[in-house]
């Protein structure tokens, strides 16, 4: 691998990403290596960049986590790719770390989120080339991986009915289109060889107990599944992937389970590999930023006086922002939002629709915007003698900048940035749609790079302003946000999306809510909780809460009047 695929490494790592907090080891302790008294659950969270785990009490309290990189290629643009090993060894080596000097006979059960990545496995379940180069090792197609761009245009253009489902334009980080390049271009290899494609999530929950069920969060958000109808065989038809039909569906799953149902238990392969007891619980898996909202949007909210309290979850959304961001909205009917995913049954929650909106590119964004820029080199050298990250550099000197009345969003004035560098997931669900900055001058200096970062930050906080005003005009009442990520630990970007939005934005107690939705899926398939309801409830609990500035707030409504 050349020097220039490391660095790309280092840049798509998660750490790289949440990039707002320091990280001196792989291996984070939130305390000391005590005995666990009571049940305990794992959570295991697969982000683009590593795995992370965590050991969570009954109560929600993360009391050990520890996290992996994973190895990224990217043989040419618009192509990224992973090795099903890799991420499977990383798990285990993660888990171990979490367990490492407990009684691991208080593991109740576990639980697995990871990206919407596409898995291929031969008929003796060894990895299968997903490349024309024909490594083996690499056989995972990633999340955002845009090869199949031209053949999600086609999908689109079959205007078939499941469409209806994904805001009427499908996208190329959903699978149909990525199996559509595969048999397109790797007929010979790849599609004739791969008897199981594998979301990620599933392809975990396989590798730990044998079970080839499918979650319902991967194969209704990615595959165009329905909870009441099952699959359509005039879509895979229309679609040109008509074979995949065929022995009732064995190759992408004939069999689904609810998000923390028990969908298996520990193997002995698997309980060594983990370093657990053989048959401890497993439940269904989780597509990653689904997990973040099961770790934030249940939290009990009395006393804060947020307008969601005493309102059910449906007035809430949760915004998982990490190295792209989605925004996670239930219902109790369907409610159809052009230009985003869904509705979708119990994909997350059990018996509630799901609206899913996204932005394809926003930690990575920003980590692109900050290490482009001429400036940035100084930067890190005056964040490396300060002892802070680049981003709280950042932050301190606009700080610095804004002088007497001048607010910080005015900084920007005359500089913005439409974000869609890596295309427009929602509301517009423009694939070809690409970034712009207006507003540059010829001067490179600090101040003109703090500039720059600011209005990437604005812009990341309008585009959930553009999701959330096209989901309310579709009928949702969305009245609180609830963030979660490693974007979130970035206190200026928390506070632009309540100022942008004019919503309070809720943060969770844990700073890993992810890994918390994770272990709820493990709580629910050890039956110590009777619903994925019921374990939201008791393992999720507020922080934090930012509410807009009310000076702009006024500035807002006098402009208005």
């Amino acid at each position: 691998m050349t020097s220039s695929k490391h660095q790309r490494n280092a840049l798509l790592s998660r750490g790289a990403f949440s990039g707002f907090e320091d990280r001196a080891t792989s291996c984070l302790l939130a305390h000391t290596h005590a005995e666990m008294s009571g049940s305990a659950y794992i959570g295991v969270d697969v982000g683009t960049g590593s795995v992370r785990a965590a050991l969570v009490t009954r109560d929600g309290h993360v009391t050990h986590t520890s996290e992996e990189s994973l190895h990224v290629w990217e043989p040419c643009a618009d192509h990224y790719e992973q090795s099903s090993a890799d991420i499977w060894s990383k798990c285990c080596t993660a888990v171990k770390k979490v367990t490492r000097g407990i009684d691991v006979d208080s593991v109740r059960g576990i639980g697995f989120d990871a990206t919407c990545s596409l898995v291929a496995l031969d008929r003796d379940f060894q990895p299968v080339a997903v490349n024309q180069t024909g490594i083996r090792e690499r056989n995972v197609v990633m999340w955002m991986d845009h090869r199949a761009a031209e053949q999600a245009s086609r999908i689109t253009a079959t205007k078939h009915e499941v469409l209806q489902r994904v805001g009427g334009v499908m996208s190329p980080e959903m699978q149909p289109p990525k199996l559509l390049w595969l048999k397109e271009n790797l007929r010979e290899t790849c599609w004739k060889e791969t008897a199981h494609f594998f979301d990620l999530p599933d392809f975990l929950s396989w590798k730990a107990t044998g079970s080839l069920a499918r979650s319902l969060c991967t194969v209704v958000c990615k595959w165009t599944y329905s909870p009441s109808d099952g699959w359509n065989d005039t879509f895979w038809t229309a679609a040109g992937l008509e074979d995949l039909v065929e022995n009732n569906y064995s190759r992408i799953g004939a069999e689904t389970g609810r998000p923390g149902s028990l969908i298996g238990r520990l193997t002995a392969e698997s309980a060594a590999d983990l370093g657990l007891k053989p048959g401890t619980a497993v439940g269904a898996s989780l597509i990653d930023a689904h997990a973040g909202g099961l770790g934030v949007m249940g939290s009990d909210v009395s006393g804060h006086h947020l307008p969601c309290e005493n309102q059910p979850i449906t007035s809430r959304m949760a915004v998982i922002c990490g190295t792209s961001s989605c925004h996670m909205a239930v219902s109790e009917r369907a409610l159809f939002v052009p230009g985003v995913w869904g509705p979708y049954l119990s994909a997350m929650v059990p018996d509630l629709w799901l609206n899913e909106g996204g932005q394809s590119a926003t930690g990575r964004l920003v980590e692109h915007v900050v290490k482009g820029h001429v400036a940035y080199t100084q930067l890190k050298a005056l964040a490396d003698k300060s002892g802070k990250n680049v981003y709280s550099c950042l932050n301190v000197r606009l700080e610095n900048m804004t002088r007497g009345p001048t607010h910080l969003e005015q900084l920007t004035a005359g500089l913005h940035v439409w974000p869609d560098f890596h295309g427009n997931r929602s509301p517009l669900a423009d694939q070809t749609s690409r970034g712009t900055v207006v507003g540059l001058t010829l001067s490179q200096t600090l101040d003109d790079l703090a500039l720059l970062y600011l209005a990437t930050l604005q812009a990341i906080a309008l585009g959930t302003r553009h999701i959330i005003d096209a989901m309310r005009e579709a009928g949702h009442d969305i009245t609180t946000l609830f963030l979660c990520g490693g974007l979130s630990k970035n206190t200026l970007l928390v506070q632009l999306h309540a100022n942008v939005t004019g919503l309070p934005v809720v943060l969770s107690e844990e700073r890993e809510p992810v890994l918390v939705g994770a272990a709820v899926l493990g709580a629910c398939a050890s039956s110590d909780y009777s619903s994925i309801q019921e374990a939201m409830r008791n393992m999720s609990r507020i922080g934090h809460v930012v509410r807009p500035n009310p000076e702009l707030e006024r500035g807002r409504c006098g402009s208005a009047a």
